[in-house]
């Protein structure tokens, strides 16, 4: 086994690299350790082994060591594989075993982005050997020299992307010759190559190079300078044209870092690209925390309705299902919620789905579903529905009003309390149904109820946060201080993160004296949107929360829709899996490039 650190040189092609501007990590400030495998097969998990590691860690185009060492592999290598690298049995007979040449290398390597040529079969082989000896697998970032050149190298350059094609392409220093130093020595000067190409095209860091794709314009990439005042913080960020009209909004953790990606190989949507173009300038609006960052982007998207947003632009186009106060209650589909003590379920985002959910509850619950209100002494005659069995027909007097209530009191109670009315008798048809193979009306009643157990399920939800006046929340972050948030109605009212060393009592005060004032109104979403609401539920429900002070009761029936989510979504889920028998396609045969 043989480490050495030798006094570097540097490479000539390393110099066209430095004009670098500072977005990202700059390339000549990272360090790589290319590193290359022989074994004595394709795959670890079938039982091959590794016979040689070989690396070479460079910086800034200067080689900073190498490392290499055979491995006794513990059997016999074979034959065909002997000959292609010239390593022996003989040879690896006094080499250490991988449980002490693994150790070395990962001590090698450490703080490194690690380089391979068909970067998933020698990290494949690393990581699996790892495992085996009980070793954590450090967080390398990785690199693929295959998978870059087949974004760079055209035919003309080369026949194929295999190293030995591209070490000519490039005059490497070394011949690939499998043998594992000699192949990661070309690998290093394959990957310096492809980095000079890459850097007129305007890719001079890390995340540049990690996502570079030919589908990204020139034009689209020289307008990375609009990211540069961006800062490293979470919040927002908004697109505009010339005329300072918004194009796109989005959010991230990292505003700066997000909006570069644009300007490279992460972002090849079409329309983003055409979105880019129409770019002029990029504002960043920085947020307390993420939870801060996400619903200011939807409130601003509700605002904007810019033209590249293809989700939440309309918040205020949603239906519900509402059971009506009156003296004959009925269910109706409505655009908005009124201050009339109805009962509500939804939002649904589109009346289609709506009127499944309506169909569940009229296939559960005979209550007239005639327009209009009905005098408390209703006098007309009956309808088709009331003759088919599927209405109590209060319209002529079929029914009386003390039983006509029994029946609305049950259905009030399934949609804000316990749906197990109409998963019971939609169940049974169901079963009916299949039993006398009609599962095509089967499917019917089944996405009807599904549809039903996910609207009310979200519907209890909110509203069991929507009702209390007050909620704060804190956690600790990944950065290890306390983000705290006021909710106030399912609206979030204010967000901040306790300094350190600051008194956490005093912070939440001041926070909650300054929080926005949201007044209550009717309805399962009385003080934001649906989408707002539910991103403050989730984070409220995420591991590590601590309630501060709760101001109301926050509870969902404990007999509520939510027990049966899990169910329907694992059949949709199913479903979801499934591959029309016509549309079915051969298995395409697995190619792995020669290296």
């Amino acid at each position: 086994m043989g480490t050495t650190e030798t006094a570097a040189r540097p490479r000539s092609r390393w110099e066209t690299q430095r004009t670098f501007d500072e977005l990202g990590r700059p390339l000549r400030d990272v360090t790589f350790c290319v590193v290359d495998l022989e074994t004595t097969g394709g795959s670890a998990a079938a039982g091959s082994m590794i016979t040689e590691i070989g690396a070479v860690k460079v910086r800034g185009g200067e080689v900073l060591g190498e490392f290499q060492t055979l491995v006794d592999p513990g059997t016999e290598i074979p034959a065909f594989i002997a000959v292609l690298t010239g390593i022996t049995n003989s040879m690896v007979l006094d080499a250490p075993p991988i449980e002490s040449a693994l150790p070395a290398f990962l001590e090698f390597a450490a703080g490194c982005v690690l380089v391979a040529h068909n970067a998933p079969f020698d990290v494949g082989f690393l990581q699996h050997f790892a495992r085996e000896q009980g070793h954590p697998w450090p967080r390398f970032e990785v690199l693929d020299t295959a998978k870059l050149a087949r974004r760079v190298i055209t035919r003309d350059d080369a026949p194929n992307c295999k190293l030995s094609s591209l070490a000519k392409v490039f005059n490497a220093s070394t011949t690939p010759n499998h043998r594992a130093l000699s192949d990661a020595r070309a690998t290093v000067d394959v990957l310096h190559g492809l980095m000079e190409r890459l850097g007129g095209l305007g890719v001079h860091t890390l995340e540049e190079l990690q996502t570079f794709s030919s589908r990204v314009s020139t034009a689209q990439r020289r307008k990375r300078h609009l990211a540069e005042g961006l800062p490293h913080a979470p919040g927002v960020y908004l697109f505009r044209d010339e005329r300072s009209r918004v194009l796109y909004i989005g959010t991230s953790r990292d505003l700066r870092t997000r909006v570069r990606t644009y300007f490279t190989a992460s972002e090849t949507r079409t329309r983003m690209g055409e979105m880019v173009g129409l770019a002029t300038s990029v504002t960043g609006i920085e947020c307390a925390t993420p939870l801060e960052a996400e619903v200011r982007e939807l409130r601003l998207i509700a605002e904007h309705k810019p033209r590249y947003n293809r989700r939440s632009r309309f918040p205020e186009k949603v239906h519900f299902v509402k059971l009506t106060r009156e003296a004959w209650p009925r269910l109706s589909l409505v655009r908005r919620v009124l201050d009339d003590d109805a009962d509500y379920l939804g939002p649904f985002s589109s009346r289609k789905t709506a009127e499944k959910c309506l169909a569940a509850l009229h296939d559960t619950f005979p209550v007239r579903q005639c327009s209009g209100r009905m005098p408390a002494v209703p006098s007309g005659s009956p309808c088709v529905l009331a003759e088919m069995g599927r209405c109590l027909s209060p319209c002529d007097g079929t029914v009386d009003s003390a039983t006509y209530a029994v029946l609305v009191r049950q259905l009030r109670d399934t949609l804000l309390r316990r749906p197990d009315r109409v998963v019971e008798v939609i169940n049974e048809r169901m079963q009916t149904l299949a039993d006398h193979e009609r599962f095509e009306e089967a499917g019917v009643h089944r996405d009807r109820l599904a549809t039903f157990v996910r609207a009310a399920a979200r519907t209890q939800r909110l509203s069991a946060l929507t009702r209390c006046p007050e909620v704060v929340a804190a956690r600790r972050e990944d950065s290890g201080h306390w983000a705290v948030h006021v909710v106030r109605f399912g609206r979030l009212a204010a967000a901040g993160v306790i300094p350190r060393g600051a008194d956490a009592h005093q912070f939440v005060r001041e926070l909650r004296a300054s929080a926005e004032t949201v007044a209550t109104a009717p309805g399962p979403i009385p003080a934001a949107s649906a989408e707002e609401t539910e991103k403050v539920l989730r984070w409220l429900e995420s591991p590590g929360i601590r309630l501060v002070d709760v101001d109301g009761d926050w509870v969902c029936p404990v007999a509520g829709a939510a027990r049966h989510l899990a169910l329907y979504d694992a059949v949709n889920q199913s479903r979801l899996s499934l591959t029309p028998f016509d549309e079915q396609r051969l298995p395409s045969p697995v190619h792995r490039p020669a290296r």
